[in-house]
């Protein structure tokens, strides 16, 4: 049985089965679940039990969410406050933080798999190859939610490390035209996931020059994330033994295993 608190759940990206075993378990058992019906999948909300109370919150505002949170607990109930992705990334979790707080609520985050997790991995594609691209930067471009001093698109991609760009496929002319700006070049790499992890998930290979149109002919300007990256260009797959780590290297040597000598 469940404490009597909000649990704020990471849903994952849409594919149910990649919800966290916790954040299942959760779900499963809350006497209340208010879930983003717009983003989430229905199919996993099927999984609450039969006599719970599930709420979408896709048209409510915050103090209507609060309003039901506080109800729910005074009564004793557990409740399962769903969200897409991770909680921790774009997941406005933080002003629910804020109020739950002022009125004595307890709430505990159960993580969940990010989206650009997902995406890489529609794509076929590591993040962080060796020697080629090290980090990976998750932002949006600035549309109506200004950014902070410093961390706008064209201050980060100055970088030229890989980014994930959630919340931006509606502006794509202002992404690409930042970024050559910064320094990239038109024949630099981009992926763009539309709806990663669900049935109608499309994946789109281009580069800077090309993924406005080809975003165009695909019919994807929403709920896609792009990924702008060199480890995106699918070539080099076929540059066996350039970018390998050092980890697997017969002649490295770490905790678990003696390398050789390197001319051995």
């Amino acid at each position: 049985m469940l404490e009597s608190k909000v649990y704020i759940v990471g849903a994952g990206p849409g594919d149910p089965d990649l919800i966290t075993v916790k954040g299942q378990r959760i779900l499963q058992q809350a006497d209340v679940v208010l879930y983003t019906d717009s983003l989430v999948n229905p199919e996993l909300i099927e999984q609450a039990k039969p006599e719970a109370k599930v709420l979408k919150t896709a048209g409510m505002n915050l103090e209507e969410i609060i309003d039901v949170m506080r109800e729910e607990i005074q009564q004793g109930k557990s409740i399962a406050r769903v969200h897409t992705g991770d909680p921790a990334v774009y997941g406005a979790i933080f002003e629910q933080m804020t109020y739950l707080k002022k009125l004595n609520i307890a709430y505990e985050i159960i993580p969940g798999v990010s989206s650009v997790f997902a995406s890489a991995a529609a794509a076929g594609i590591e993040l962080t190859i060796p020697e080629l691209t090290q980090t990976l930067i998750l932002t949006r471009a600035e549309g109506r939610t200004p950014m902070p001093d410093g961390e706008k698109l064209i201050d980060l991609a100055k970088h030229q490390a890989s980014m994930a760009l959630f919340l931006s496929a509606t502006l794509m002319k202002k992404v690409v035209r930042e970024c050559l700006e910064a320094g990239w070049k038109e024949s630099d790499a981009v992926v763009v996931v539309y709806k990663a992890s669900w049935p109608d998930q499309k994946v789109v290979r281009a580069t800077l020059g090309t993924v406005d149109e080809e975003m165009r002919k695909a019919g994807i300007r929403k709920q896609a994330m792009v990924i702008i990256s060199k480890a995106a260009d699918p070539a080099l797959l076929d540059e066996e033994g350039k970018y390998e780590s050092k980890l697997y290297d017969k002649t490295f040597t770490h905790g678990y295993r003696k390398g050789e000598p390197a001319n051995g």
